[in-house]
């Protein structure tokens, strides 16, 4: 199935890239990216196809994410796009510049959208989207934010033919790639012992038999009391008010780079500033509108086969298991897979009403919480520290399912935010 995948991804794309390469320690969920991605960027669809590559560049820009920008502007270029545009998002068309602070705010605060902006893109007179490509248009940035966010989050690096790529050049501490990891080049901050890599083995061992200890614990009190709906309620609000203030000691003010900025406005704009001013992020509860009820059907209606493309992929990532936790076989890890993706709704004001958020705080200790937030909010400041340091003991390969799981429930919830816009504003 492996090479079959790789010779797709090759005359689909022209190359293996970096993100194909690791992808594939989990070949079902490749596959489904493969197809919508092909699916996204050439078959067709309500938009063409140098716009499409633009929106990924405008998309992968918010984060300074230049491996993606740079995949893209060759892509751009490669289907006839007016390198003028790359000057700055100044340079193109008015009806792209428009869709900046839809960008910006899917982005960075996705809360924030309301029907008023979707009205100004549809209701402009002159430059005005459709329906139809909107929502081409909204799936295409929540896609790559996302695929921002798993770039960084396992350390891709360009390609060896690319600015940047390296051959056996060790990666830095904050740009390490797990394709050098897992293929054995092990750079000199590898070789010496990290501050995370000093801890023994045994330590670590303990850290998983402890996780498993407190699944368990879980079921059986599951099994036992249901808390009440207001309980529920409370630790909700308790959980989504402590996410605000889960930040890393290594996060520090940085200006993106003039090269990838130009591709947006606005650089000051982040999710960082929504825990800093105490904004109030107000609850979105999901059996109000969600994605399998709500959501799906929306894309499906205006741009046929996606929702299911999509629909496809969201499920792969969020039941695929191996029933193994680091050295153990025959594990349950569903419990843990949930509270993964509900805390990361929970960080966008996302609320289960069946979900018990108490349980997060049993599951995900801080240096993992740390890093889901990192990755899914603020991807451009991930390091290699922040990796190593969140279950240690665990293969690559199911931190790189981590990253997974964090992606599809980031796009997710983008996804939710501007379809209910868009629905509001349809009603």
């Amino acid at each position: 199935m492996m090479h079959a995948l790789f010779a797709d991804s090759f005359a689909t794309l022209g190359r293996l890239d970096n993100v194909t390469l690791v992808m594939v320690f989990h070949p079902q969920y490749l596959e489904s990216f493969l197809k919508t991605q092909h699916y996204l960027l050439q078959m067709d669809g309500p938009l063409p196809l140098h716009y499409r590559h633009y929106i990924g560049i405008m998309a992968a820009a918010r984060h300074q994410c230049s491996y993606l920008v740079n995949l893209h502007v060759n892509d751009f270029l490669h289907v006839g796009g007016d390198p003028k545009w790359l000057n700055g998002l100044e340079n193109a068309p008015q009806k792209l510049q428009n869709l900046g602070e839809l960008n910006k705010m899917l982005a960075h605060r996705p809360w924030l959208i309301t029907k008023e902006h979707i009205e100004q893109l549809l209701k402009t007179e002159e430059n005005s989207w459709s329906l139809a490509e909107l929502i081409h248009a909204v799936v295409l940035l929540t896609q790559y934010h996302s695929l921002a966010s798993f770039t960084f989050g396992c350390g891709i690096s360009p390609e060896i033919d690319c600015e940047g790529g390296h051959t056996f050049r060790p990666p830095s501490v904050g740009n390490y790639c797990i394709c050098d990891i897992t293929n054995g080049y092990h750079g000199a901050d590898e070789i010496h012992a990290s501050p995370t890599g000093s801890i023994p083995v045994s330590k670590s061992v303990c850290e998983v038999e402890a996780l498993m200890e407190k699944m368990k614990q879980l079921q059986e009190c599951r099994d036992e009391e249901e808390a009440s709906q207001e309980e529920m309620a409370t630790r909700f609000e308790r959980e989504k008010r402590e996410s605000m203030f889960v930040c890393s000691s290594e996060d520090e003010e940085s200006a993106p780079a003039r090269d990838v900025s130009r591709h947006f406005e606005d650089t000051s704009y982040g999710y960082k500033d929504f825990s800093r001013h105490g904004m109030h992020v107000p609850t979105f509860r999901v059996q109000d509108y969600s994605w399998e009820d709500h959501g799906y059907s929306l894309v499906n209606r205006l741009y046929p086969d996606v929702g299911q493309l999509l629909d496809e992929k969201f499920h792969i990532a969020y039941n695929l298991t191996y029933n193994t936790m680091a050295m153990h076989k025959d594990v349950d890890t569903s419990m843990l897979r949930r509270a993964i993706w509900n805390y990361i709704h929970c960080m966008f004001g996302i609320r289960y009403d069946d979900y018990d958020y108490g349980e997060i705080n049993q599951l995900l200790d801080r240096s993992f919480k740390v890093y889901i937030k990192t990755v899914v909010c603020t991807p451009e400041k991930t390091t290699k520290r922040m990796y190593d340091s969140f279950w240690r003991q665990f293969e690559h390969s199911e931190k790189v399912h981590v990253n997974l799981l964090l992606v599809e429930a980031r796009m997710q919830a983008e996804l939710l935010y501007a379809l209910r816009a868009i629905t509001r504003y349809m009603t």
